[in-house]
């Protein structure tokens, strides 16, 4: 599914373009794309395709539309602190980012029916924990994933603030993914062609929108041929956080405010503004979502949210006012500087404990 913005060359004009064509119109999803790389979730061979607007799929392997899971985000409202269900979690690239949002003291797991996917998740997330820079940006709730059926999950677990959904959810199902739903809660998924949102807004009450037209493959239905037996699945058991990795959680959130602070102060003292910028006219067109299902595609003329009128239009785009003919290569700015780790680094602390705070990072 897919096709509905332009391709980006990297992680941050695919963001870029999502914002622009309003599926990404808050800051904390905004952060959250920008904080994974996407291509990080395909295998090599494929990563020439992670930045446009398409679903990607090998073997068991299965990664939606970047403007698919922007709008997901979005309508699961998340908040520190939820409690977050996936169903189908796959690569666990939409688990990682909501794990940024969630926050420490959140609960994230998911579901997933293949076992070799399972696996690679867990070094996507193993991956993504000990080499990013931006996970030291954020507090992070990492997730938790079980293999099973998702349509067989024991029915004396624990309810979610946040459920999702991504597999097509047959009309017969539709009151068991309810009931997965704390009351307040929201429940995002794919029912009857439509990416629909429903809130709980009381024990047997419930609020519905239609988001967006799409084509997912359905669910898979529980197989008991072999044994004839149900097979439930037990999703892991809240975990309590240590008293360590509480101490961890809150010296870690103490530095960053260090941080915070003397970077005010040195943009207080005169800092230089950053380099002003000229803005170049570009023609973008409109685009249309197309579907990618295995072997099969299907269109659907969903226009950009932010164009309803024109076919095209003139975007500005910014350029350096003082390097207007300056090679691309020569514009491309410095690896950020990881503050929190070189403050860690610099305490006089045992190397020991150092590392701990820095979660035994590589980088």
């Amino acid at each position: 599914m897919g096709g509905a913005v332009s391709a980006g060359e990297d992680n941050d004009e695919l963001i870029d373009n999502l914002k622009e064509a309003q599926y990404i119109r808050t800051e904390l999803v905004e952060q959250a794309f920008r904080a994974i790389d996407r291509a990080d979730y395909y295998l090599e061979e494929f990563k020439d395709n992670a930045y446009k607007d398409l679903a990607w799929k090998h073997g068991n392997i299965h990664l939606s539309a970047p403007c698919i899971y922007s709008e997901v985000m979005e309508a699961l409202d998340l908040q520190p602190g939820l409690s977050f269900l996936n169903l189908g979690s796959g690569t666990g690239y939409l688990s990682s980012m909501v794990g940024l949002i969630l926050g420490p003291f959140g609960v994230n797991h998911g579901v997933e029916l293949h076992s070799d996917v399972i696996e690679y998740a867990k070094q996507k997330l193993d991956f993504f924990i000990k080499t990013s820079d931006s996970f030291d940006k954020f507090e992070f709730c990492e997730p938790s994933f079980v293999t099973g059926n998702c349509l067989e999950i024991s029915p004396d677990c624990t309810q979610y603030d946040r459920v999702y959904c991504g597999a097509g959810v047959q009309k017969e199902h539709e009151d068991y993914m309810k009931n997965l739903l704390k009351v307040g809660g929201i429940l995002v998924m794919p029912l009857e062609e439509k990416l629909t949102k429903i809130t709980r807004t009381g024990p047997s009450a419930w609020e519905t929108k239609k988001i967006l037209a799409v084509s997912f493959a359905p669910l898979i239905q529980p197989n008991h041929a072999d044994s004839g037996k149900s097979r439930l699945v037990h999703l892991p058991p809240v975990a309590v956080r240590s008293l360590q990795d509480l101490a961890r959680i809150a010296i870690r959130g103490t530095i960053k405010k260090i941080i915070h602070q003397e970077a005010m102060s040195k943009a207080g003292n005169g800092l230089k503004n950053p380099p002003r910028f000229k803005r170049r006219r570009v023609r973008r067109r409109r685009m249309e979502t197309i579907v990618f299902l295995d072997k099969e595609v299907f269109a659907s003329r969903i226009s950009s949210p932010s164009d309803d009128n024109n076919n095209s239009e003139d975007i500005d785009e910014e350029r350096p006012e003082e390097e207007e003919e300056t090679k691309p290569s020569e514009l491309k700015p410095d690896p950020p500087v990881n503050f929190l780790r070189e403050k860690v680094l610099s305490l006089p602390l045992p190397d020991p404990l150092k590392y701990y705070l820095l979660y035994y990072r590589e980088k």
